[in-house]
């Protein structure tokens, strides 16, 4: 994989900063980084496929997000809370 400011590739980054900018592991419902991982996916899955967008927009969504490095983002978000 490639890096991209500083994340694993551009999904990643971009997943993070259009959904999770300011968000914690405890606001999405996630204790370990498995759990944060699983829950940061199923919560940007949700966001994809109740948007109303035409279903072959939410697919090419969907295809997108399966480069996004889940277990950064949850790393990322553990760190948030542990800061906060």
């Amino acid at each position: 994989m490639s890096d991209y400011n500083g994340w694993a590739n551009y999904a990643t980054w971009r997943i993070n900063l259009e959904y999770f900018d300011g968000v914690t592991a405890v606001d999405i419902g996630g204790e370990t980084l498995y759990d944060t991982a699983i829950a940061a996916r199923a919560w940007v899955e949700d966001a994809i496929t109740d948007s109303g967008a035409p279903a072959h927009v939410a697919d090419l969504a969907l295809a997108f997000i399966a480069d996004v490095d889940w277990y950064e983002i949850a790393d990322h978000l553990i760190q948030s809370e542990n800061a906060a």
